[in-house]
């Protein structure tokens, strides 16, 4: 440990070891690789927080199953607009991990991406309708080619025997099925490209909390970070900052000063799932399941039934069940949200209390759910659960954005880059779609933070994602290219084999 009085250089700092930091990481030690980089971490393990597999959704979010993604318009059509956009945004990360696992960043891709299908779940003759016009909406798009829509009680039950046991199909069902999604360990995800940074030189210092940062005159920022072991503190000089750190990423850029931070505000989020814990109700579900929000839920109540592989092994989780704490991380502090309030946030947190009496009524129902309530929505997916089959788990803190809008605020669901004018810092608020636009994200930051190195990388950054600076929803051939590619790296074919996605028709009405 060096000495408290000594001051430590370094061209870059990553405060949290979450996969947005990982991937930032990677990139900068491929574009640059002189330069030096520290991570400090306050959690003696990475990705131990929103990263972790068992505390985000893990779904590979691509848009293919989500529905809030593609809500219905009072006209009855459906907007496909963010569905594309997050979808266009995923495949830049696909194309990253497959550059990755060819050039010996990452090894062994199914560690941590595996092909799982991706469904749309409804029921009910309204939603029914809704999901067919959203199947001809999607359909016709390249980066949704193979989307099956199906409506027939035999090939449910077919395709999904946990849910259609016990299922009365007097109530119409639907699907929208796309078997070309992905599962993604996250938590994997990123110990592979830590380890890759590591092996490049990187410092990674776990255990170590960044206490405080001030930007110096000569535009470094300096850093006092402390062993949260040994209490000892350092200090180091930095030419460039990212806070990655998750929920406590908004704490941290407040201490920095800086003017782009003013009148943002979080609202944090827990989330919670039932884990499956009998492996033969695990082994009659291999896919990812999403329905609708109920009626006056936010959107990040969206239940699914969701396989996972972590560590190789399938798992099943169904939810989520939002709790509410004021903590900002997992591991954080009660007083998280409190210290959060500044003068410049405090009309916009009160605006969105006022705005959002739906979250806030449907966070006090799910607080007060016992658990055979949480089974009595858990059977609208599988009609005969059993409150003995599934565990309550505790998944990760969200942060939600609240940022000003006019005299009040609005409370955003997405995720957000924040950048100093000068580049000199930047970090992400927010949650989903979150990791599995974390190239996107990380990208955005270098555009921002470096302008000048950026237009020097880009042939550099080409032979990682060829689609750079291209929308694959308009660019049939050359998706089809990367997505041939993608597949046969990531090993998500049979033998690697390239497997372009073809449009599938209607399957009859029952």
């Amino acid at each position: 440990m060096p000495n408290a009085a000594m001051t430590e250089k370094t061209d870059v700092v990553l405060i949290g070891a979450g996969i947005m930091s990982a991937t930032l990481g990677a990139l900068i030690s491929r574009l640059q690789p002189e330069w030096s980089i520290s991570l400090f971490e306050r959690l003696d393990a990475a990705a131990a927080e929103s990263s972790d597999p068992w505390n985000n959704a893990g779904t590979g979010h691509s848009a293919l199953c989500e529905l809030n993604y593609s809500p219905q318009k009072p006209d009855g059509s459906v907007d496909v607009t963010k569905a594309i956009d997050i979808n266009e945004r995923f495949q830049v990360s696909r194309q990253f991990w497959a550059y990755a696992t060819e050039n010996g960043v990452l090894g062994d891709p199914s560690r941590f991406i595996n092909p799982i299908p991706h469904v749309s779940f409804v029921h009910g003759a309204d939603d029914v309708q809704y999901l067919r016009k959203r199947y001809e909406a999607l359909a016709p798009h390249p980066l949704f080619e193979g989307m099956e829509y199906i409506d027939s009680p035999d090939e449910f039950s077919r395709r999904l025997p946990l849910m259609a046991k016990g299922r009365d199909f007097s109530d119409p069902i639907a699907l929208n099925w796309t078997d070309n999604g992905t599962d993604i360990d996250f938590g994997s995800l990123t110990k592979e490209l830590l380890g890759y940074l590591g092996s490049v030189g990187a410092d990674l210092a776990f255990g170590h909390e960044v206490r405080n940062l001030t930007k110096q005159s000569d535009g470094s920022w300096k850093l006092t970070v402390r062993n949260r072991r040994t209490r000892e503190s350092r200090t180091v000089l930095a030419k460039f900052v990212f806070v990655g750190a998750g929920g406590g990423a908004l704490p941290l850029l407040q201490k920095s000063g800086i003017k782009e931070i003013k009148g943002f505000a979080g609202f944090p989020v827990s989330g919670q799932f039932l884990r499956c814990t009998n492996p033969s109700l695990i082994d009659k579900h291999e896919a990812k399941v999403y329905g609708k929000a109920a009626v006056g839920a936010p959107p990040m109540s969206v239940p699914h039934l969701d396989t996972r592989v972590i560590n190789g092994k399938p798992g099943l989780l169904f939810g989520p069940y939002a709790g509410w704490t004021p903590k900002f991380l997992k591991d954080g502090s009660n007083a998280d949200l409190f210290k959060s309030i500044r003068a410049g946030n405090l009309a916009p947190m009160l605006g969105v209390g006022v705005t959002e009496l739906s979250l806030v009524k449907y966070l006090v129902s799910e607080l007060l759910k016992s658990q055979s309530g949480r089974v009595v929505t858990l059977e609208e997916f599988v009609p005969r659960a059993h409150g003995n089959d599934w565990e309550l788990i505790t998944a990760g803190q969200r942060v939600q954005i609240i940022r000003r809008k006019g005299v009040g605020g609005v409370l955003e669901l997405g995720t957000a880059v924040i950048a100093a004018q000068d580049g000199s810092i930047a970090g992400l608020l927010g949650a989903s779609p979150g990791a599995s636009t974390c190239v996107t994200a990380m990208l955005d930051v270098l555009q921002r933070c470096f302008p000048r190195e950026y237009a020097d990388w880009t042939p550099r950054l080409r032979e990682m994602i060829p689609s750079l600076g291209v929308k694959l929803s308009e660019d049939k051939a050359l998706f089809h290219d990367v997505w041939n590619w993608t597949n046969k790296a990531l090993r998500l074919t049979e033998a690697g084999a390239a497997n372009t996605p073809q449009p599938v028709g209607v399957a009859p009405s029952a």
